[in-house]
């Protein structure tokens, strides 16, 4: 361990933050507000509007006012067939684009896979990688018939594919008292729903819908009866993300809080740093609470025991793969390619990640003696997660003091869920998805820019943040995560105590104790994981072929 007293290890994290946020923001604004940005050939400013893009390449989108003065019938024609077509060219790119997009976002799928089976011992190998297969197909199941039609069924009408109109579908929202709750058509993708931009968007939001319905897998590994995680599946898939997602991006109450009490922009969560990461986190809270820590993990005495992971390689390797996915998950969620912002979506992402990875390195090297690779793992994640909702509304330096935050932040929560409130949480999911779900909120509300968002959720203007002057807007967010976090969480507790009186949420000491592997699933993940890995069968635990527990006598026999 490092002698160094704890003040003489504050200089090297703080005078980088403090250089970011004074040097960062500071000279940002300054030098923004005294020479502005030149013109830029493609793309008319920094911020990718299309109407900037538009004028400065003579789009036809601006046809009305190429033909100003025409009277010939022909040329008119000749000029709107042109237009039809170049609206539909952009309307395809778009649509690939959002394909494109949502199939990294399923790809991240393997990463989530990688970083829970690496986290965990070898003995539950096979049960935690088919948890993260089959909740995408349990997740596909829920979706179809009831998930996307409650979440985006009262929509009539969101981003369109390229300037039309694209994803338009009849409305549906059951509300009470003015408060739009839930939408009410859609299911089974029936009706006006069978459409091709309707499914477009179907496949985009079915991913994101799984990443919420992935995370709680992590929280209750290594303990969850196969029958508990189906019913949690359906229960994200189904009923918590869609209800609750559709008041932040169906047009629901949270959204319109702009509209009706002017709080900014209302709820503002450009990719989900609420919608999926802070709901899959207070499922995954709610989980390991109703489930218990595994056994072994606090003493008597209330002492916590380290109970590592078989095989860190792979949760490296599954990070590296959300980070890829993560391209797609941020920058996709523009809807279309020919929303220019995409760049900065990505950038913003990369920025973030990596720094969030940077702070959680030197968080645990200074203050508990060695560059952990778990916490430095979920740095990295924290970082993404917590730039999700603010990625298209702030620029690269906020983005990197949103990082280096949410770095910090997860080692402390991580931390203090671990050894103060002793929730036993085998791969920090609660730390990553619902604590920087929440800053991901609250950063957007702090720094938002105001170069982007114009009439979002109905209200004119860019998205300002408290450092541009708009309070209100930080208000909406604190909103919007304390209703998340208050309502899932409740939600979903009373959920896995009705699930653990029906079916049983957790399985019998002894084959927790032999691994899920036999038990629960009729196969090792591993043929040998008591020779290849430390954290395989703990002696003298052992099963038979049948997954029946072995006495010491028939150990011996054997």
């Amino acid at each position: 361990m490092n002698n160094r007293k704890w003040w003489q290890r504050i200089p090297i994290f703080g005078v980088l933050l403090a250089f970011l946020l004074v040097f960062g923001t500071g000279f940002t604004q300054i030098a923004g507000a005294a020479d502005p940005p030149p013109a830029h050939p493609v793309g008319g400013d920094p911020t990718g509007a299309a109407s900037a893009y538009s004028t400065a390449n003579s789009n036809p989108l601006v046809i009305d006012d190429v033909l100003k003065g025409v009277t010939d019938p022909a040329v008119k024609s000749a000029f709107g067939e042109m237009y039809k077509l170049t609206i539909n060219d952009r309307a395809a790119i778009n649509m690939v684009w959002m394909l494109v997009t949502g199939f990294m976002v399923f790809f991240m799928q393997a990463g989530f896979a990688l970083v829970e089976v690496g986290f965990c011992r070898a003995k539950n190998a096979a049960h935690t990688m088919t948890m993260n297969l089959m909740v995408f197909c349990i997740g596909v199941v829920g979706w179809y018939i009831c998930g996307f039609a409650f979440m985006f069924g009262g929509l009539g009408s969101t981003a369109t594919l390229g300037d039309t109109a694209g994803l338009s579908w009849a409305t549906g929202e059951w509300s009470i008292g003015g408060f739009d709750l839930i939408g009410t058509k859609g299911f089974f993708l029936g009706g006006d729903f069978y459409d091709v931009s309707v499914l477009t968007f179907f496949l985009f939001q079915m991913v994101f819908m799984d990443t919420a319905a992935t995370i709680p897998t992590g929280s209750t590994s290594e303990r969850i009866t196969w029958k508990g995680f189906l019913l949690m599946g359906l229960w994200v898939s189904m009923f918590i993300y869609p209800i609750v997602g559709n008041w932040v991006w169906g047009g629901g109450w949270l959204a319109d809080m702009g509209v009706r009490w002017q709080l900014g922009h209302g709820a503002v969560d450009f990719a989900g740093s609420g919608v999926v990461h802070e709901i899959g986190g207070a499922v995954a809270l709610a989980g390991a609470l109703a489930i218990g820590p595994r056994i072994g993990k606090y003493g008597p005495n209330g002492e916590v025991r380290a109970i590592p992971g078989h095989n860190m390689p792979l949760a490296i390797l599954g990070t590296i793969i959300l980070f890829f996915g993560w391209f797609g998950f941020n920058p996709g969620s523009t809807f279309g390619a020919t929303d220019l912002r995409i760049a900065n979506v990505a950038v913003t992402t990369m920025i973030a990640g990596g720094f969030g990875g940077i702070a959680a390195m030197f968080r645990m090297w200074i203050f508990e003696g060695k560059p952990d690779p778990g916490y430095s793992v979920n740095g990295v994640l924290a970082g993404l997660v917590a730039i999700t909702a603010p990625c298209a509304f702030v620029n690269p330096t906020q983005a990197a003091i949103i990082g280096i935050l949410a770095g910090g932040w997860v080692c402390d929560a991580g931390l203090t869920i671990e050894r103060k409130l002793k929730i036993d949480d085998p791969v920090g999911a609660i730390a990553v998805h619902f604590c920087n779900g929440c800053w991901g909120l609250i950063a957007t509300g702090i720094f938002a820019d105001g170069t982007y968002g114009d009439g979002l959720n109905g209200v004119k203007g860019t998205v300002k943040g408290i450092l541009m002057g708009d309070s209100s807007q930080l208000i909406a967010q604190f909103i919007d995560a304390i209703v998340i976090a208050v309502v899932v969480f409740v939600a979903s507790f009373i959920f896995f105590k009705v699930a653990d009186a029906l079916v049983g949420l957790r399985v019998a000491p002894e084959i927790e104790l032999a691994g899920l592997d036999v038990p629960e699933m009729g196969i090792w993940g591993y043929p040998d994981p008591e020779a290849s890995f430390s954290g395989g069968l703990p002696t003298p635990v052992r099963v038979n072929q049948d997954g029946v527990i072995m006495t010491s006598q028939q150990q011996q026999q054997e």
